[in-house]
């Protein structure tokens, strides 16, 4: 028996209008999740102001006190009451809800605040007095005079006393300050000529402090980056900047060999407003598909700007997700740039990866006192023979002949070559464990795992072939029938042409079925039904397929890995200058198909720094 559903009167339900507190209250909860949403919010208008400096201060991680002060244009006293009110903004004049050029435009940010805390407005506009207005709970009282010299404060008292329910779902206070300094440093990097400064005062500390950057927009951008995600990442990221069919791509992007364990380290922006969109993500992974593996993410901060008619912001209630109007456009400009810029980078692979070389090197600690040996002691009365001193030389130095055996893999080549400076990853040296190739470079030596190296060497040769010669298809004797809804079945035959470039043929074979005639060579006897799934769970999530890109990728990769130098082989000293003279002229070649490196550098420097020379 059917259970009853209890969100269904069996009375003929009662259609009635909410009161204002409660539309405040809803609206309220859309805006506003938590202490972080409010300081976005808070700083946003702070952006669309023109402010220049903007101070943030918190206490109780947001929710007794959210504090934002700024140098922007302010508010006249007659304009307080208004910016109170719902749907009230200085951002649209509402004749077009697509020509936004700023971050806030519904006009629900300061009411929604107004409703579910105490909030203060204190504003001073340009040869205006300044005034105050303050909201509990939603009750407004009168405009009042206050004293403030230029822009606005706005400050937030015990967010969620009108609503207290919403307290319990709040996280501790930690977690709150952590989301308010990833809103904050994510704005920070959308617009790196502003000063931006964030304050606990419950601890009484300035958590962030980030100057306005001088100078143009790239410059500014890569030193905003290098404060706030870190110098390794600045050292190690590609500047991005790509243009096509009026959208602009611009940014950084790091090397493949600089990932990371999650994707914490990916910022996007549309028209200067963070967001998290999956089809941008899913560009992004698509552009490093070739380089990493499933488990690592790449690290990048990219802008994608156009016309705001061609992108709707209005899509979620944070603002957070966009839908273009063409995503296959800007899928299409981000994956290209994005391969384009590793590939213009060549062979180079992250400086993170020597560092991280050297600091598994443990150098022996000096001792607190210099040394002294007994032969050096000449204040004792007894000295030791010159019989003894031989006896303890030649136990300490055995003849080679009185050495014992033990197997020794390494090999050293005597070489005319000397590296040049035209040569980054300078002349072989050596051989250890047959495996890794030692090279000196001009300031420096390079470790280089030979397998790993030739192994991308090979796969980046055979796509090129492939690229030049086609996908070689094979027929089947018997075509294989895969049974589809309807709607899936339409989804697959409308990108039939892309799937004939990558070697699959499909034809329609009756309402929802669809039959294989002909598959990618490189495959072998792959099976069509799982083949057809994935590439239309692709389909339905972004829009394009790299499942069946991925598989042959896949297939390259496998035999570029047995196409390879295989590890133990003895290499003589050509081919080892032969393999890193190629490596220098192949793009991608610093890292192995799985995003490993394939070879480390090692700073003179930095060695001599090991033995205490420096």
């Amino acid at each position: 028996m059917q259970a009853a559903r209890h969100n269904i009167s069996t009375d003929t339900p009662v259609i009635r209008q909410l009161d204002e507190s409660a539309i405040n209250r809803i609206a309220a909860g859309e805006v506003v999740e938590r202490p972080a949403s409010a300081v976005k919010e808070l700083v946003e208008n702070a952006l669309d102001a023109g402010a220049r400096r903007i101070d943030i201060a918190y206490a109780d991680g947001g929710k007794t006190l959210i504090r934002v002060t700024d140098d922007g244009c302010g508010m006249r006293p007659a304009d307080l009451p208004l910016a109170l009110s719902r749907h009230a903004t200085s951002k649209i004049d509402g004749s077009d809800l697509l020509a936004i050029h700023s971050f806030g435009f519904r006009g629900e940010a300061l009411p929604s605040l107004g409703a579910v805390g105490r909030l203060t407005v204190t504003s001073r506009a340009r040869g205006e007095e300044a005034a105050a207005l303050r909201v509990a709970g939603g009750v407004p009282e009168e405009v009042r005079p206050a004293a403030l010299g230029g822009g606005t404060v706005v400050e937030l008292r015990d967010l969620f006393y009108a609503t207290p329910a919403r307290l319990k779902f709040l996280r501790s206070d930690r977690a709150e300050v952590q989301a308010i300094g990833e809103v904050v440093r994510r704005l920070a990097m959308a617009e790196p000529s502003v000063a931006f400064t964030l304050r606990d005062e419950t601890a009484d500390r300035t958590v962030l402090r980030l100057e306005a950057e001088q100078g143009d927009l790239f410059d500014a951008l890569h030193r905003r980056l290098a404060r706030i995600i870190g110098n390794d990442f600045a050292e190690n990221a590609l500047p991005i900047e790509a243009e096509r069919e009026g959208l602009r791509l611009s940014g950084y992007a790091a090397l493949p060999t600089y990932s990371r364990g999650s994707a914490v380290a990916q910022y996007l922006f549309v028209n200067g407003r963070p967001v998290t969109d999956r089809l941008l993500i899913g560009a992004l992974r698509g552009a490093y598909a070739d380089f990493l593996s499933r488990d690592r993410h790449p690290a990048a901060v990219l802008f994608l700007d156009c016309d705001p008619h061609r992108v709707d912001v209005n899509v979620h209630p944070a603002k957070a997700e966009v839908r273009f109007r063409e995503p296959a456009l800007a899928r299409s400009l981000i994956v290209t740039a994005l391969r384009h810029a590793l590939a213009e980078a060549g062979h180079r692979a992250s400086s993170t990866v020597g560092a991280e070389t050297l600091a598994a090197f443990r150098a022996e600690e000096p001792p607190a006192e210099p040394r002294i040996y007994q032969m050096d002691l000449s204040s004792r009365p007894l000295r030791p023979s010159a019989q003894a001193v031989g006896l303890s030389y030649a136990a300490q130095s055995p003849g080679f002949a009185e050495a014992p055996a033990v197997p020794v893999s390494a090999r050293s080549e005597v070489l005319s070559e000397a590296p040049q400076a035209s040569h980054p990853l300078g002349a072989a040296r050596a051989q250890v464990h047959e495996n890794y190739i030692i090279a000196q470079t001009q300031d420096g030596i390079v470790i280089v795992d030979q397998h790993a190296a030739h192994e991308r060497l090979v796969y980046e040769r055979l796509k090129r072939q492939m690229a030049e010669h086609g996908i070689a298809r094979q027929a089947l004797l018997i075509p294989e029938v895969v049974e589809l809804s309807p709607t899936d079945a339409g989804r697959l035959l409308d990108h039939a042409a892309e799937l004939a470039e990558l070697g699959l043929i499909i034809e329609p074979f009756g309402a929802g079925a669809v039959a294989v005639r002909e598959v990618p060579a490189l495959l072998g006897t792959a099976e069509a039904a799982p083949l057809l799934r994935d590439i239309l769970d692709e389909l339905a999530d972004m829009g394009e397929s790299l499942s069946l890109r991925g598989r042959l990728d896949a297939v390259l990769s496998r035999m570029a890995c047995h196409g390879s130098v295989r590890s133990g082989r003895w290499m003589r000293a050509e081919e080892m200058n032969a393999l890193l003279r190629e490596m220098e002229a192949t793009p991608h070649s610093g890292q192995c198909n799985h995003g490993r490196p394939t070879y480390v550098e090692l700073k003179l420097s930095d060695i001599e720094r090991l033995f205490g020379r420096r």
